[in-house]
Parts: structure tokens; sequence; C-alpha cells
């Protein structure tokens, strides 16, 4: 990344944003289907007669379902090509979404989003590889700006995409949907987006694929519970399984020889430190999305339609800034683009550190500007990661990405869960937040390092 003020980020040429285009396609979908499927439950569940208890799995088994391919999309990644396996990926999921459609009963309905999840898992990761290996590292900002802003509007508008169809279709639309987008993107794609090389001679890390294939789910699992049900023996159980599995696979990949995941990636100072910032930002923005609705309607006194445009407005500043922030970092430097968003987001939490909560007329403001700082404080840090990995080491670093940032969101969970748990009056509230804040403090040192060690590694190739 230049951290020369007055040189301007080389243009971007057509092909490379199309190729932007439509593999952002297939991320859109994923992180649809991940919230307007949600409000559907109650009709679905209506529809077939089932029991709440088993149409909540509609949604729980999907994400489960990203977590346990996650850790493959690397080795597959490298062992077929990248654009091959997003196009399978978006082939698998358009094939899982039919079955969604069509599915004549709540189990079946359950084991196609199974499906449906294990080829989002893939196809994410994979995306972003092709276009970390197309695109250039002072190029990378800009399209990873562009894409999240497309991204972050799945979560903004699906509910009300959600409703509409609702309203005046089946709930089945609701999966129809992905047909025409995915196979569009499909016919698209080809000869737009490169199949990628391929490694026959790297070997599957069985091993390792089911401690972390196991560890990542029960983690994930885990922390979404003790979301959603408190910090209970089993749920503690579950995640603490999670834990030791996890540890177990960083174990026995430092030793192998082609682990399932190179983490060699991470002894490259930018590297590391540009993960550990998305991690520490997804502890800041899974948490927040927990603890806000509590704060809003608890503490503040908001209903749920007022809650409910509060947290849009802070999707809508977040989904806005990352076109900005993706200029600011390809001209600027990641590091210094990821400060300033942190910055932003540790101001943004300083008025739900006093005893009353923050006036009405100052929460919508307050809270676009947390959405800012979550978009320019996250995004800069995953341009950069990618921007530190060679070509063939794209599918490797994307994995890895997306695990510590799903991790670091498991923890920001669980603390402001434990943290709740230990007063539910304003008192309590007070110290979740003050959680997140000391989380913001550290992401800003770290994102002061990033600035560092990226003017470090452009100066060692110039001196070389």
């Amino acid at each position: 990344m230049s951290t020369d003020r007055k040189t301007p980020p080389p243009p971007i040429p057509a092909r490379i944003w199309k190729i932007a285009a439509v593999t952002g396609a297939g991320a859109f979908m994923a992180m649809l289907d991940s919230t307007v499927v949600n409000l559907a439950l109650e009709t679905i569940r209506a529809d077939f007669g089932a029991s709440l208890s088993l149409i909540q799995w509609i949604a729980t088994v999907y994400l489960i379902a990203l977590a346990i391919s996650l850790p493959a999309a690397a080795f597959l990644g490298n062992r077929f090509g990248y654009g091959r396996l997003w196009a399978g990926s978006l082939a698998g999921f358009v094939a899982a979404s039919v079955l969604c459609a069509v599915a004549p009963g709540p189990l079946s309905l359950i084991g196609a989003r199974f499906l449906q999840g294990l080829a989002g898992g893939l196809m994410v990761p994979a995306g972003q590889a092709v276009i970390g290996a197309a695109a250039g590292p002072k190029q990378l900002g800009r399209i990873m700006g562009a894409l999240g802003l497309v991204v972050a509007l799945g979560p903004a508008i699906g509910p009300a995409l959600g409703g509409l169809l609702l309203d005046h279709a089946s709930w089945r639309w609701l999966f129809w949907i992905n047909v025409p987008v995915g196979v569009a993107a499909l016919i698209l794609a080809r000869g737009l987006v490169p199949g990628g090389e391929r490694d026959d001679t790297r070997r599957l890390d069985v091993r390792g694929l089911f401690l972390l294939g196991a560890g990542l789910p029960l983690l994930l699992y885990g922390a979404t519970e003790i979301g959603a049900e408190g910090a209970g023996a089993r749920n503690l159980l579950v995640v603490a399984a999670g834990l030791l599995l996890a540890a177990g696979f960083v174990l026995g990949a430092r030793r192998s020889q082609q682990p399932l995941i190179d983490l060699g990636l991470l002894r490259r100072p930018v590297f590391a430190t540009a993960t550990a910032i998305t991690g520490l930002t997804g502890i800041n923005m899974y948490g927040g999305l927990l603890l806000l609705p509590l704060y809003l309607q608890v503490v503040a006194g908001r209903d749920t339609v007022e809650t409910g445009f509060l947290l849009l407005a802070m999707g809508l500043g977040s989904a806005l800034a990352l076109p900005v922030g993706g200029m600011l970092t390809d001209r600027f430097g990641a590091g210094r683009v990821s400060f300033a968003g942190v910055l932003a987001l540790l101001v943004s939490t300083v008025p739900f550190l006093l005893p009353s909560p923050p006036a009405a007329a100052l929460l919508a403001p307050v809270l676009v500007l947390r959405g800012v700082g979550m978009a320019l404080g996250q995004m800069p840090a995953m341009s950069a990661a990618y921007a530190a990995a060679r070509k063939s080491e794209m599918g490797d670093a994307a994995t890895l990405v997306n695990i510590v940032q799903r991790l670091g969101g498991a923890i920001g969970a669980v603390g402001v869960v434990v943290v709740l748990a230990q007063g539910h009056d304003a008192a309590g509230y007070v110290w979740a937040f003050a959680l997140l804040a000391a989380v913001s403090a550290l992401t800003m040192v770290l994102a002061m390092a990033l600035t560092r060690r990226a003017r470090m590694a452009e100066r060692e190739p110039a001196a070389g």
C-alpha cells in the first residue's frame, strides 16, 4: 500500500472491475440469504405446521455449514484453481437454492440450507482470492471498498426485500431469486474470471480439516447460543471444545509440511498485523450488533421500530463509507485509514459510557459515525492483508482473514454476554461498552503499527 500523498494510485482496468462485479454477486447473495430467511421463519413454521425450535435450524444450520466448509477453501482453491472453485461453489449455491425453494417439508429445507451454507463458505473466500490475484496491491483498496458496499447492502436491504416478497408471494421466492442472479453471474464469468493455477502436488491435510472443520463451527455455534441464551454450562462446554480443536489444528499445522492452511503467512509483519485488526474489528462489530439493540430498547427506551431504523442508519453509514475508504486506502495507506476509522469507532462509543443514555436527537448521528468507523477500520486492513500475500498464496490469505474475522465476532458476542451477565442494569451496559472501547484503543495501536510495518516493507525491496 502506498503511503505517498503525492502519488495517485494507478487506474483500475475495466476488466478488473468486471471480475469484481461478477464475483461480488455471489457474496451479495450469500449475505442476503443470511438475513432474509430469518424474517420468514414464522411464515415457514406456519406453512409446514412445525415447531419453532425445529424451524430455527433453517437459520442456524446455514451459519454452521459456512464454518464447516470455510477451512477447506484454501486447499480446494490451490488444488483446482480459485476461479474454478468460485464457479463450482456458485453453481452449488444456485442448485441448493432450488432445493430450498421446492422443499416439501422442514427437514428437507434444513438439509438444503446446509448444502447452501457449504457452498457459501467456499464461494466467499474463493471470490476474494480471485480478486486479490487479479488486482494489484495499490488497486485493492478501491476494489474492496466497492465490493464492501455491495455486500453491506445485503443485510441492509434484506429485511425490506424479504418483507415485500412475503407480502405478495410465497416464502419460496426468497430462494428462487438466487437462481437468475447466480445463472447470470456464471454466464458472465465465462471468458472473464480466470480459472487459476492448479497445484496437483498439494495433499489434503485430513487431520487438520477434521480439527478445524469441527472446531470452528462448534466455537461459532456456542458463541451464537451464548448470545441467545446466556453463558450456560452447555454453551460454555461447546465453546471450550471448539477452542481445543482449533488449538490442536494450530499445533498440527506448525509441524506439517503441507498444512490445510499455510500459517506461515502470519510470520509476515504486515499480514499478521492487518489480520489481527480484522479480528479486533470483528469483536467490535459483532459485539456491538448484539449489544446495541438491547441497549436501545432496555436503557434508551426506544421501541422495536425505532431501534430497527437506528440500526439501519448505522448500516447505511458503513455502506456509504466503504467506497470512500477504498480510495483513501490506495492513496494514503491502509494503516492511516484504519486508524481514522477506529478513532471514529472509539468516539462513537463514548456517549454510551455516560450514566444516562444519549439524547434521542444524537442517537442517529452517533450510530452513523459508528457505521463509518466500522467500514474504515476493517476494510483497509483486509486490503493490506491481501496485498501482503503473493498470488499463489491468495487462497490461504483469504481463508485466514475470514476465519480470524469470524473468530473475532464469536469472541465479541461471548465477551458482551459475559459482561452483561454481571448485571442487567444500566451499569452493566456501560461496562460492556467500555469493553468495546478498550478493543478500539488496542486496534488503534495496531493500526499505527501497520503504517510503520507497511513503510518498512516498501523500503526493503528498494534497499535490495
